[in-house]
């Protein structure tokens, strides 16, 4: 195994089974065409496995199936990393998990920085759609999901009950990222993570 692989599993095994990841995910250990070619020869080796166009994964495996199919969420990280988006839960999706909303999104729709774009993937239809809020770098899924909840509920739906449900759901970490994040959103999203602070620190 070349030392360009050997760097490259390194990282995949701490990142764990069934992570899903491209090529950019270790540009810093060579040239693209370097990582490439040892990404190829982890495929064929049977290290790793390809699941599309530039994306593979370190599968799970389970005792009687074998290797599972990848995880939806896993896999559109890795296409909005691939594109250099951000990603998360959308809005229907995020309001289901919240307990706003009991219906649950037929397909695999996450909310992006990018442009609204479906992808076929190991057997998956991914929808990405561009979302309505900011998606905020390095702030938990939970934080960006309460963002993505309220552009779906909508600015005219949102109650002193909703916000003393979200003040529940965020911890300080959360608030401090979302408030500081507050000119990236429209104006009444602000106001409401404001409100949401103010309930957290009654």
């Amino acid at each position: 195994m070349s030392a360009i692989a050997d760097k490259i599993m390194k990282r995949v095994r701490g990142k764990g089974r069934g992570w899903v990841f491209t090529p950019k995910d270790f540009i810093d250990f060579g040239t693209r065409g370097s990582v490439d070619m040892a990404l190829s020869r982890l495929v064929q080796s049977g290290t790793i496995r390809r699941v599309g166009r530039g994306l593979y994964d370190y599968p799970e495996l389970h005792t009687k199936l074998g290797p599972l199919s990848p995880d939806a969420d896993r896999l559109a990280r890795a296409v909005s990393r691939q594109g250099g988006d951000q990603v998360t839960t959308s809005g229907a999706a995020a309001a289901n998990r919240l307990g706003f909303s009991t219906q649950v999104p037929a397909k695999a729709t996450y909310a992006t920085t990018g442009p609204t774009r479906t992808k076929n993937v190991a057997g998956r239809t991914l929808t990405l759609k561009h979302a309505r809020a900011p998606v905020i770098d390095k702030a938990s899924d939970r934080a960006n999901s309460v963002l993505q909840a309220l552009a779906h509920i909508g600015k005219d739906r949102i109650d002193a009950d909703t916000i003393r449900q979200l003040a529940r759901r965020l911890d300080d970490h959360d608030m401090k990222t979302l408030i500081k994040a507050r000119p990236k959103m429209p104006g009444w999203m602000g106001d409401i993570v404001l409100k949401i602070g103010a309930v957290r620190h009654g």
